[in-house]
């Protein structure tokens, strides 16, 4: 008897299954079913093949199956898949906390502990500066995301689709507003986002929650699916000059943006501040699931025995996968190349805002790059145009995608030749001018 994946043969086939099998509150941005992938390239079912400008959600800075994670993980499947780490250590899980220790922007010794997923990473970040603290509020940011556990989706600042209908929520959390942080660095003065920043911060403290009652702030350096928005430098200035003053823990949530993405190991980086903790994961394994929390030793030190932990937690699949990530990374100079890739991608997107009148905001850090599509002349959100530039992308072999619902984002693998990335541009940019 012929089983029902070896009759499949067309991605309208699989798309059925799927519908049948699967939820619908599972998300599926492009309908087509991967038969194998390599570097920056994706094939389907039906042999056609794509540039991959998804790369997972952020997840293969270093490409699809990168020849170094994939024997490295082989290596260990040889040894052991799993012990615990809690039951029996392997070197794995201490050599990759050695090395994020040494590489997060921390001053001063520090320690890790891994997880699974960023949500995961988000959860715990939060628990281990309640301790550290002994302080009960948390700070998130409108447009944030960081996660869909019960803490994650109510620190993540948007309602549909991640937390609407899913209440109660996770207590003691509070808001700040996108604007002030997130400003456009083409629109505002240094002078009116640290006006904004400040008030924003003085009105949070007046009227929702006073500064000493504060364990943590989280922000991404530059959002994720709130738009790829990268935060003002000044007001991360006023942001981390705040923290300090009144002892609040400043995490940096790095999911998305970190492992070479935005130009440096992390995010953090590019504004020249030392935050105190680092959320990481997404890129991390390259396709494995794994995170990480990194801060200073004191901090990571005040939880009891048990308080953090869980069964898969850096599983040593991961470990070895992360570990190549790492040497990858270095050797490859990905943060550099980011920054080359950005140029290009930047290029690109300033030409598109002069050329159409619905082409809004630009804007990016590294190869962390984003294009807004809005209704003609003014900046109100055209999510079905958005829709159709995807899709017409898609049919000329580029897979890319949305955030924020019209927001156009690049998380191509950093790994991508000259070559490639040129002619994915063309294709973007044909994409643009077929829905004109």
């Amino acid at each position: 008897m012929t089983s029902a994946t070896a009759q499949q043969t067309t991605n309208a086939q699989t798309t059925a299954r799927r519908r049948a099998a699967t939820p619908d509150g599972l998300g599926l941005i492009h309908p087509i079913a991967c038969e194998r992938a390599e570097g920056h390239l994706l094939w389907d079912v039906e042999g056609n093949r794509y540039y991959d400008f998804c790369g997972g959600i952020g997840v293969l800075n270093v490409g699809h199956n990168h020849p170094k994670v994939v024997q490295a993980v082989k290596d260990q499947a040889d040894k052991f898949l799993h012990t615990c780490f809690h039951v029996a250590m392997y070197d794995g899980y201490i050599s990759l906390a050695e090395k994020l220790n040494n590489l997060v922007p921390i001053d001063g010794p520090c320690k890790t502990a891994l997880f699974n997923s960023g949500a995961e990473a988000g959860e715990n970040a939060v628990k281990i500066c309640r301790m550290a603290t002994k302080r009960t509020g948390v700070v998130g940011f409108e447009r944030a995301f960081h996660g869909r556990t019960l803490l994650g989706m109510t620190l993540t600042g948007k309602t549909k689709p991640y937390s609407a209908g899913m209440g109660p929520f996770a207590p003691e959390v509070y808001r700040l507003p996108v604007k002030p942080f997130f400003a456009s660095h083409r629109r505002h003065t240094d002078a009116e986002v640290e006006r904004m920043a400040k008030d924003a911060l003085d009105n949070l403290f007046a009227y929702h929650i006073e500064p000493e009652n504060v364990a943590c702030v989280m922000i991404e350096p530059v959002l994720g699916e709130g738009g790829f928005y990268p935060a003002h430098c000044v007001a991360m200035k006023i942001l981390r000059e705040t923290c300090a003053q009144h002892g609040i823990l400043f995490i940096a949530d790095e999911v998305q943006s970190g492992f070479g993405r935005c130009g440096a190991n992390f995010a953090i980086e590019r504004y020249e501040i030392e935050p105190d903790m680092v959320a990481m994961a997404k890129s991390m394994g390259d396709g494995l699931p794994i995170s990480a929390v990194t801060a200073r030793s004191e901090i990571m030190d005040s939880l009891h025995v048990g308080a953090i932990g869980g069964t898969y937690g850096g599983n040593p699949l991961a470990c070895a996968a992360a570990l190549a990530v790492l040497d990858v990374m270095k050797d490859e100079r990905l943060p550099e190349r980011a920054l080359k890739i950005g140029e290009k991608v930047m290029a690109l997107f300033f030409e598109l805002e002069k050329t159409y009148d619905f082409i809004g905001d630009v804007r990016g850090l590294g190869a962390m790059c984003a294009f807004e599509v809005v209704l003609p002349g003014t900046m109100t959100p055209d999510p079905d145009r958005c829709g159709k530039i995807l899709a017409a992308a898609r049919d000329k072999g580029l897979l890319i995608m949305r955030a924020s619902g019209n927001v156009v984002r690049t998380l191509m693998p950093l790994t991508i030749p000259d070559e490639d990335l040129d002619d994915a541009l063309r294709i973007l940019k044909e994409s643009v001018a077929a829905v004109a």
